[in-house]
């Protein structure tokens, strides 16, 4: 007994002296003289357990920690303190379910464990189950409310991340911020924790050393720092987000993406982590990836409009239309902003006339920018062209006149009025505006080209054509249409060699840029020598 007591005070001393391996290594003797001691086999779990934590080693601790605690458990079997420590260690393991199900155990054989409930509600905070997390953060208050800062301050971002957004959740959060505050000196875990994040302070150099590095573009000593930092300091959460910045600065996301999940691990309602995380997916081109981690981050905070309007875009991308749709009028419905509104209608306007070809749909859109913006060119231009595809003339020909008004000497306007009035027949008309069009910018491809095809099929002028062909070329070397254009004029000429040649270029341009069906194309090389 004596021997006993004289080995958990070595141990003691050991771990409070900061020497932890020195500690479990006593324990470890201990129990190659008592195996059966369960009180032993606890402390060795905890030991294993505060080694993690400390510097955050590989996760054979807290296996070697679970193990000790099932040994311990085979003496004591209704231990809730136990069953607590278990799932507690799944919990740092990040084995959530198990985590729940010890915890769950803990809390049946001591239902008044705040501490239990208080690991829970941090749990289903990172399984984005909030409403388990609150009533769990609840409970937890509800059965220590003085030195429990911990659980005050968790159950307060919970009311902020809330999805009923009401004044009285507000004066919740608030309350529980306030809570979290007056029960900090209580609060043992709190203040280590507070303790922990003061001693990030002498980390601060680093940082603006970083950051230093960062804005001169020496990456690689910026990661380098970065990466120093976190071994010294592998709590501070934002140092991963940073280090994952500098990654993606300099190409490697995959590695930017390891640094971003490892902030969103430790701070799991870390909304920069996320935002960046699903920038790396998509610069990758994991979509799928992207998609799940927007649609996570709207459940912790669904009323941002950015998140939802990111989310459309790759929704857009990935060819699902009607998502993507209802998540651009979610971020309508939540940011007023003339500005804002005004360019997400017309994304949504562009969708609807593209994608849905809802050309009614698409117009209501940009008349709705329009109220937002009328000072904006882009939308006359969009509400032009919508009204042109429905064929309704008259109305795309008063638009692009009210942008005239605007901007003169638009080339653009002046290019879509010639589309317009050679779709109506009036060639003149047309010349003179892709005239005007090319007068105000020299370099207009489009408008060269489409001049050209006016002088080829309307007007039967070869040569004037063959120029402006080439004229929009020189524009755009990699303009399939003008390429192909030029190669019907060409094979007019009789040149069948060179027109051959040209329908090679459009072709191998087109599987790039898809201006042109490619069938069009095969039947014209084939017709040259048919």
């Amino acid at each position: 007994m004596n021997n006993t007591k004289q080995l958990e005070k070595k141990i003691n001393k050991e771990y409070k002296t900061g020497n932890v391996k020195c500690a479990i290594e006593l324990c470890q003797i201990g129990l190659q003289e008592d195996p059966t001691n369960a009180d032993l086999h606890v402390r060795l779990g905890d030991l294993y357990l505060a080694w993690h934590l400390d510097i955050y080693n590989s996760c054979q601790y807290i296996d070697e920690a679970i193990t000790e605690y099932q040994r311990a458990l085979e003496s004591y079997i209704d231990s809730a303190e136990i069953y607590f420590k278990i799932g507690q260690a799944h919990f740092y393991k990040g084995e959530l379910d198990k985590a729940i199900n010890y915890l769950d155990m803990a809390i049946s054989k001591k239902p008044k464990l705040a501490k239990a409930y208080y690991l829970l509600a941090e749990t289903y905070t990172k399984k984005s189950r909030f409403v388990e997390a609150s009533m769990n953060a609840r409970k937890a208050v509800k059965f220590k409310p003085l030195a429990n800062s911990c659980a005050h301050f968790l159950l307060s971002n919970l009311y902020n991340v809330s999805s009923v957004k009401s004044f009285k959740m507000k004066i919740k959060a608030h309350f529980e911020y306030l809570l979290s505050l007056l029960t900090l000196p209580f609060d043992l875990q709190a203040l280590k924790n507070v303790a922990r994040f003061i001693s990030y302070l002498k980390f601060f150099p680093m940082l603006v050393k970083s950051m230093y590095l960062v804005q001169t573009k020496k990456f690689d000593k910026a990661i380098e720092t970065y990466a120093s930092a976190i071994d010294k300091a592998p709590g501070f959460v934002p140092l991963y987000s940073l280090l994952g910045d500098v990654y993606c600065a300099v190409g490697r996301y995959d590695d930017a993406i390891t640094e971003y999940k490892m902030a969103i691990w430790l701070d799991c309602l870390n909304i920069e982590a996320y935002r960046h995380l699903c920038q790396a997916y998509e610069e990758i081109g994991d979509y799928d990836s992207a998609v799940e981690i927007y649609q996570k981050l709207i459940q912790i905070m669904p009323n941002m409009p950015d998140v939802h309007s990111n989310l459309a875009n790759i929704l857009f991308v990935k060819g699902d239309i009607d998502g993507a749709i209802s998540h651009f009028q979610t971020a309508v419905t939540l940011n007023p902003k003339k500005q804002w509104t005004s360019v997400i209608n017309q994304t949504l306007g562009f969708v609807y006339q593209e994608s849905k070809k809802d050309l009614d749909a698409a117009i209501t859109s940009y008349q709705s920018a329009y109220l937002q913006t009328p000072e904006d060119i882009d939308i006359y231009i969009n509400l032009g062209s919508a009204f042109y595809d429905k064929e309704d003339f008259s109305n795309a020909l008063q638009v692009y006149r009210n942008a005239l008004d605007l901007e003169p000497n638009n080339p653009k306007i002046h290019c879509n009025l010639g589309f317009l009035y050679w779709g109506n027949g009036d060639l003149d008309e047309a010349i003179k505006e892709y005239e005007l069009a090319i007068e105000f910018d020299s370099n207009y491809d489009i408008a060269y080209n489409n001049l050209g095809v006016i002088y080829l099929d309307d007007l039967g002028r070869v040569q004037k054509s063959i120029e402006l062909f080439k004229k929009s070329i020189e524009c755009n070397p990699n303009y399939a249409l003008a390429h192909f254009n030029l190669a019907r004029a060409i094979t007019i000429t009789g040149d069948k060699i060179e027109a051959a040649k040209l329908y090679q270029i459009s072709q191998d341009i087109n599987k790039i840029t898809n201006e042109i069906d490619p069938q069009e194309i095969v039947e014209k090389i084939n017709g040259l020598f048919s």
